[in-house]
């Protein structure tokens, strides 16, 4: 299966803004990220997708492959399938520009649940909850699936409910799951999915995965022992210097 990794990155963000131009490590946070998705076994081609020449300008600077794209986009989604529209591949992988410590073994990991499973349209991942604030947390998106792995529903609120007692958090296979917003689509699956109208669903969870299933498309998840985590602000930022410092030191 030929797998390309497409990146959207934009210069917009209202909590960091240029975030992907940030240089503190002497390499660019979207160079960070191009070289995780360079690492994977399964990536056929890398790409990142921008509608700003400062990204672009960047990005050719340290050899790696961009795409521009329009400027009036309303999700990564839409930017990624205007990208994959022009690759030759068998799905796209989603890998958002400030995931700089995602590792390579869970993009071959999310490749491979594609494989496994043909009927699916997408794939994507989840990691076990293990605290009840996440579980009832509305900034915490939960998924629970059916006995094949395939996602039943997404949402904002605690899913499954316990009706009676509490929610084990022990208990295996983990019951409770946080999902991660790490996708990957067939292409020609994709192509589809931007051209649809929301579903009311989405509407209300502001979910967009929850157009697939409103479709009656299948999503296998794939379950992974930690999160990774993103630079979504300066303290996240801040963070990665860190662990990027205390890698080097290590290395």
């Amino acid at each position: 299966m030929r797998v390309a990794i497409v990146i959207p990155a934009r210069f917009a963000s209202s909590r960091l803004p240029g975030k992907p131009l940030l240089r503190a490590t002497g390499k660019y946070l979207i160079q960070h990220v191009y070289e995780r998705a360079l690492e994977a076994k399964c990536a056929s081609d890398v790409v990142v997708a921008t509608d700003d020449k400062r990204i672009a300008d960047a990005v050719r600077s340290f050899g790696g492959r961009v795409a521009m794209t329009r400027a009036d986009h309303p999700s990564g989604t839409d930017r990624v399938a205007e990208v994959a529209a022009g690759l030759a591949c068998d799905a796209v992988i989603n890998l958002q520009g400030d995931e700089p410590m995602l590792e390579a073994e869970t993009l071959d990991a999310l490749a491979g649940l594609l494989e496994r499973d043909p009927g699916s349209s997408m794939a994507t991942l989840a990691v076990p909850i293990m605290e009840k604030e996440v579980y009832l947390s509305p900034n915490v998106v939960k998924v629970v699936c059916d006995s094949g792995g395939r996602a039943l529903y997404f949402s904002r609120s605690p899913i499954p409910m316990v009706r009676d007692g509490e929610p084990d958090f022990t208990a295996k296979p983990a019951r409770f799951l946080q999902h991660l917003g790490l996708y990957a689509y067939r292409r020609e699956f994709l192509l589809k999915l931007a051209a649809m109208p929301p579903h009311p669903l989405e509407e209300m969870e502001k979910l967009e995965q929850l157009r697939v299933l409103g479709a009656g498309a299948a999503i296998q998840v794939g379950i992974v022992p930690h999160a990774h985590r993103g630079v979504d602000t300066p303290a996240d930022y801040e963070a990665f210097l860190k662990r990027y410092s205390e890698m080097k030191r290590a290395a």
